[in-house]
């Protein structure tokens, strides 16, 4: 075997860092639609000029983004030692042929040219501008032409820009939506730089041959867009809702009781349409579907067969519910439309305690209901998520019962099964196990048949602050992955609905949120969208050093090179001088560096940790996205101010009433003076907390609550409460968990609030009772270290607790660790007798039992 064999083997070291750069990615650029200092800049020299003696070339993909109004701006920016800029723009102006424009010093050069704009939007062009010195000539390539332009070189240095720049007198602000990768230098013989752009985080691109440093300003990395579910906009509205989607358009409606709300996922903007008949009654179960065949917006209620539509003209609905005698008996039921029958299906639902299985159908050209005569198994149930196909209809998971009763024994249910609509059938293809807790799902799925592959959106119904995460999975067979990351999702069965759509223009998965607040009367819409493929879930520590990771993955590939190559020469020539490679630095250097990286990447990671982070066990603190704490920036009254919104909005729900805030905060100052004050330091708390992750004071609901993205600001005491929530049977890790939270102090220690004692009381004893309910069922000779920590939690709250400093003496005692039992005691009964002005009632011994 020679060294072809060991090269051939080597390679297939490659191939998952190979698979990872075959994915999605780039560097999208922010341009018109942002405020100038927003928009995106690259700067491939961070502000040193890269300098060539010869021929170079540079190269990069560029595509457009769909969906924005404004495509005119700079591409790149080349600028030479003494000043001269070369730059490649994008002119909108639609009355000349030639878009793409190549710009010297302050002219127009020769090389024009043009990509349509549709195959721009669809697929990556290369463009590729050689600098050729011996020809004294600009060469550009692009979408297999060529084009040249004389001009005056030499061997010089340049500043390297894409997209927006402030280089000196060169500052540029106009940048088209372009997203821009593998951007290259080369000269005659070889690669010089690489930036293949294909990071989830940061402003610093890496470079993969020379680590020639990078900067960029305002970054949107494609590959984020891949796997972070973003937030596209929040509507607060009174009554009930419903939702459907206009894949075409690009349309999400929101259906209301006054109004149509339109949100266009193009433009960003939503647009109210008040219904031209006033009011209309909309009661909770309606839904809303979008027929792109007849351009038809509808309404309908399963339980007095009605199905209204909407006008576009006339801005009205042409039928009107009437109001019932009992709540809806069809609570998230699937349906979906069969172009083959002109026909919408209705199946399946939940109401008064029972879950069903019924297909009723609705016939747009006979406008008829009926219900089919089915046959097949098919389990009761609800919150399942159903795809259309050609043929009929996949139906995913759920939650229901055998019987249909709610008594007798309801369950997550976990199969894919088919609706045929022409044979009318349900037909059970496979049964899957989820691979971490219990799931059901959101209304529909999206369904590739050409892929066979499926997206879908689960989430945990068994608590209230849960979490919607999506699935890719198979048609053909149960498996199935996690993908993107998780989005907040409010679960109070009936009154909650998510549902999933997808617009093919933009390949994005669009996912619209609802909570209804019956007491409020309110319903909250949230509308987020993702690029598609999705990227495999990663944590938000993940993905942040994810290309650390494929770095390393790198490095250490190397290492069985080095060894290989190695043993092949050793085996070749076996003589003394070869058997030296063995003892080459190379490897014992490749192996320091991974050590040193290692260090770095923990030193970084452990500083990233506490970003957009709130401490309220222990000292509040408060750290922005930065990781810098602006806790000193809250004087006294900020503070409380503060402390009472988000309290009111994590612990009650509901958040606070301003009567309130002016009751506790301002209860000595006259009415007007009052609200004020109040007005004056909420917005100054809005300011402060700016930097938070995705975390703003509303007052939506008629009370200042705050809103949080918990996926992207962490809350202790959130964490806590999402531990507590099992507080009855807590797991070991939990309870791990629950230490790390109480070892920086009670909860909010450093506070002395009224208004918090009674809540600050409630969190000790349920810290107190959880921590030593559990301990009584742990021998010391199984985990002393794991009893120790929970002794130390209950102290932290409790710092004179009996039972706390007995468990923790006891087990110091079983370490064979006296003095420090002794010690700990010792200090102990002084802090019992500061307390009590009294000697605890045990020696060290009567405590030891």
């Amino acid at each position: 075997m020679g060294l072809k064999f060991y090269i051939l083997c080597f390679t297939f070291l490659f191939l998952p860092f190979s698979s990872l750069l075959a994915q999605n990615y780039g560097l999208f650029f922010q341009g018109h639609e942002t405020i100038p200092e927003k928009r995106t800049g690259l700067d491939l020299g961070a502000a040193t000029p890269l300098c060539f003696d010869k021929n170079f070339e540079i190269s990069f993909d560029l595509s457009f983004m769909t969906g924005y109004t404004d495509y005119f701006g700079y591409i790149f920016r080349v600028i030479d030692k003494q000043g001269r800029n070369i730059d490649l723009i994008y002119d909108k102006r639609f009355l000349e042929n030639k878009h793409l424009k190549l710009i010297i010093d302050e002219k127009v050069s020769n090389i024009a040219f043009d990509i349509k704009i549709n195959k721009l939007f669809k697929q990556w062009y290369n463009i590729k501008l050689r600098f050729d010195l011996d020809k004294q000539e600009l060469v550009l390539s692009a979408d297999g032409k060529v084009y040249r332009e004389k001009i005056k070189l030499k061997a010089d240095c340049y500043q390297i820009f894409f997209g927006a720049t402030d280089f000196k007198e060169h500052e540029v602000r106009d940048v088209p939506p372009m997203k821009l990768k593998d951007i290259k230098i080369t000269d005659d013989d070889r690669l010089l730089y690489h930036w293949p752009l294909n990071e989830h985080y940061g402003e610093n691109p890496s470079e993969v041959i020379e680590k020639k440093s990078a900067d960029v300003d305002n970054p949107v990395w494609i590959r984020r867009l891949h796997h972070d579910w973003k937030l596209m906009q929040e509507i607060s509205i009174t009554g009930p809702a419903s939702v459907a989607f206009d894949a075409v358009q690009e349309r999400l409606f929101v259906v209301t009781e006054r109004s149509l709300y339109i949100h266009n996922l193009n433009t960003h903007k939503t647009e109210i349409v008040q219904y031209s008949g006033g009011p209309r009654p909309l009661l909770p179960g309606n839904r809303s579907y979008y027929d792109i065949n007849s351009g038809g917006l509808i309404n309908f209620y399963t339980d007095q067969k009605m199905v209204s539509v909407f006008n576009f003209i006339s801005k009205n609905w042409d039928k009107r519910i009437k109001t019932p005698d009992v709540p809806t008996n069809y609570w998230h039921p699937n349906y979906f439309y069969s172009k083959m029958d002109s026909t919408l299906y209705i199946i399946g639902g939940y109401g008064q305690y029972m879950y069903k299985k019924d297909v009723q159908s609705y016939n747009f050209k006979a406008k008829t209901w009926e219900r089919p005569d089915v046959k097949g198994e098919f389990t009761p149930r609800y919150l399942a998520a159903l795809g259309a196909s050609q043929g009929g209809a996949y139906i995913l998971g759920g939650y229901g019962s055998s019987t249909g009763q709610q008594i007798l024994n309801p369950k997550n249910i976990y199969d894919l099964t088919y609706f045929d609509v022409k044979k009318r059938t349900f037909k059970k293809l496979y049964d899957f196990v989820p691979k971490e807790d219990e799931f059901a799902f959101a209304n529909s799925m999206i369904i590739d048949e050409k892929d066979k592959s499926y997206y879908a959106l689960t989430f945990a119904n068994h608590v209230y602050n849960s979490s919607l995460r999506l699935i890719k999975g198979s048609l053909t067979s149960p498996k199935f992955e996690f993908v993107g990351n998780k989005i907040p999702y409010t679960f109070h069965d009936i009154n909650s609905f998510a549902d999933l759509y997808y617009s093919p223009a933009d390949k994005k998965l669009v996912s619209a949120l609802l909570f209804y607040d019956p007491a409020e009367n309110r319903t909250s819409v949230k509308i987020y969208s993702l690029q598609v493929p999705a990227e495999a879930y990663l944590s938000s520590a993940e993905s942040q050093s994810a290309l650390i990771k494929s770095k390393w993955y790198l490095l250490f590939s190397l290492v069985p090179l080095l060894v290989l190559a190695f043993i092949f020469y050793r085996k070749k020539f076996k003589n003394n001088k070869t058997k030296q490679l063995g003892t080459t630095p190379a490897i014992s250097r490749l192996i320091e560096e991974n050590e040193e990286l290692n260090e770095e990447q923990t030193v970084q990671q452990e500083a990233e940790d506490i970003r957009n982070t709130i401490f309220l066990f222990g000292n509040m603190q408060l750290f922005d996205n930065q990781g810098k704490d602006i806790t000193k920036q809250f004087t006294p009254v900020i503070k409380e101010l503060f402390l009472l919104i988000l309290l009111f909005t994590i612990r009650w729900e509901r958040g606070i009433s301003s009567e309130k805030l002016e009751e506790l905060l301002w209860f000595d100052k006259p009415i007007d003076s009052a609200r004020n004050n109040r007005s004056v330091n909420i917005a100054k708390v809005k300011t402060l907390i700016e930097g938070l992750g995705e975390c703003y004071i509303s007052k939506d609901t008629g009370y200042w609550k705050i809103k949080i993205d918990h996926s992207k600001l962490r809350i202790d005491y959130t964490d806590y409460q999402n531990i507590m929530m099992g507080k009855k049977k807590i797991s070991k890790q939990n309870l791990h968990d629950l230490t790390a939270i109480i070892s920086r102090g009670s909860f909010l220690s450093n506070t002395e609030y009224s208004w918090a004692d009674t809540l600050k009381s409630e969190i000790s004893n349920e810290i107190i009772d959880t921590c030593l309910r559990t301990a009584a069922g742990i021998n010391i000779a199984d985990d002393p270290e794991f009893l120790i920590s929970i002794a130390n939690c209950v102290l932290n709250c409790d710092p004179v607790n009996e039972d706390a400093i007995a468990i923790k003496c006891k087990t110091l005692v079983f370490l064979g660790k006296h003095s420090i039992a002794k010690s700990i005691f010792e200090n102990f009964n002084k802090e019992y007798k500061s307390i009590y002005d009294q000697s605890f009632n045990k020696t060290f011994q009567e405590l030891l039992g």
